[in-house]
């Protein structure tokens, strides 16, 4: 699977990332808002697994679909709140995009 090659290919990235989203989850950062994250920064990076596996969680989650499926147009998109807007575009300055 891609992940397993993720994993094979850059281990210490795989690390570094679950590190990063344990901080955050540490630091009360709201899981839908770090799911959004994380599912605009899959689209930044144009991986499709990542994109399926964030979106997935944000799902169980109970974040609703508009918020899921309009990320990709997040600053003409009516659902998201000036918090969210601020986020999203901090991921995209963070990813360089």
């Amino acid at each position: 699977s891609e992940y397993t090659d993720f994993q094979t290919l850059a281990p210490d990235a795989v690390g570094a990332v679950r590190e990063l989203s344990g901080i955050a989850a540490k630091a009360g950062i709201d899981k839908q808002l770090l799911e959004l994250i994380k599912i605009r920064a899959s689209q930044i990076n144009g991986c499709a697994f990542c994109l399926q596996f964030h979106i997935l969680q944000a799902e169980r989650l109970g974040m609703a679909a508009d918020k899921i499926n309009l990320v990709a147009v997040w600053r003409e998109a009516p659902p998201f709140s000036a918090r969210y807007l601020a986020v999203l575009g901090l991921t995209g300055a963070l990813s360089g995009f």
